[in-house]
């Protein structure tokens, strides 16, 4: 409820002051190591030298007060890899920044130690899959299951957990709706879900859902779900984009990314160079040339760090809308 209200206060002093674009998560990628090799990641294809770097705790915080969001997505590569997360946690949430630790929870049991439950603090857990989907999608086995249990453990001591889940394609809506029905019975806080993004760099090129296929798989999950006490961690507008029931218009600078080589252009999925500054970004991207229609990259994308924002944005404008949906 604190989130809630901290953010929706926040996008409504945006809007009383006639902000046209503004952030809502800062997408951080500390570090693009990792002890994994996903077949649909586009992040760990770059070579060593670039691998072993890690922006430092002062260059976190400092993005993170640049940008102003509420909301900052640590990402990688895999975070917890990272010698100084805990302090980075630490400052931002010192600062009442709210922060969702995006890990493959393989060295959760290790770190654990280093952290402490917070308001502000949310483990989201990548899980892509039943174990042995999951598995396959992650190339080793066993990961599922150290996840389930960094989960259980993180929930004992009191952490806020939520987990992240990409679907690719070869996952029918029926074992995606049977997965949903178990990471609910393990009493997380909410889901985040979305379509793969086709990465050019991603080792499996065959595996990314088109728009229509994704329209059709989302539509098909959801009906199998309208009775499932599912809780995500979206805004039900997006959830009807992803079922097609909405059309929204890409709005990049809503998630805005920055990693060890700047701030990204223009998002977190792509990667046309890189701004000095948050400011720069913002004031020199050209940000019309992106989107379905404009952009090749971008037909089949409906990842929710493009387009959530779009559909937060459209609540503020039409909250009627978001009535009626929460009331179906």
């Amino acid at each position: 409820m604190i989130q809630k209200i901290r953010i929706g206060s926040y996008i409504m002093r945006q809007v009383v002051t006639g902000r046209r674009r503004y952030p809502l998560v800062l997408m951080l990628e500390p570090l693009f190591r990792c002890n994994l090799q996903c077949r649909g990641c586009g992040k760990i294809s770059h070579p060593g030298e670039v691998l072993s770097r890690h922006l430092s705790v002062e260059e976190c915080v400092s993005a993170a007060e640049e940008c102003g969001a509420p909301v900052v997505s640590m990402a990688g590569g895999e975070p917890l890899l990272h010698p100084d997360i805990h302090r980075i946690i630490e400052e931002l949430t010192a600062r009442k920044i709210f922060v969702y630790l995006c890990t493959n929870a393989l060295l959760v049991e290790k770190r654990i130690g280093d952290f402490t439950p917070s308001t502000y603090l949310t483990f989201n857990i990548h899980l892509d899959g039943l174990r042995e989907r999951h598995d396959a999608i992650v190339c080793r086995e066993g990961v599922f299951d150290r996840a389930v249990a960094a989960i259980r453990l993180l929930a004992d001591r009191g952490f806020r957990v939520t987990t992240n889940t990409t679907f690719y394609d070869g996952e029918s809506p029926e074992n995606a709706a049977n997965f949903l029905d178990f990471l609910t019975s393990l009493d997380i806080e909410g889901m985040t879900i979305a379509p793969g993004f086709g990465y050019e760099t991603a080792s499996d090129q065959g595996s990314f859902l088109g728009r229509e296929t994704t329209t059709t798989f989302f539509k098909r999950l959801f009906a199998l779900g309208k009775d499932k006490p599912w809780v995500f961690n979206h805004s039900s507008l997006y959830l009807d984009f992803l079922a097609g029931r909405e059309d929204y218009e890409c709005t990049p600078w809503g998630n805005p990314t920055r990693n060890i080589f700047g701030w990204q252009r223009p998002c977190y999925l792509i990667d046309d160079g890189y701004a000095n500054s948050f400011q720069d970004l913002m004031e020199t991207t050209d940000w019309d040339r992106y989107g379905s229609g404009r952009d090749q990259r971008c037909e089949d994308c409906m990842v929710h760090c493009g387009f959530e924002p779009s559909a937060v944005m459209d609540s503020v404008r039409h909250p009627l809308k978001l009535l009626r949906n929460s009331q179906n």
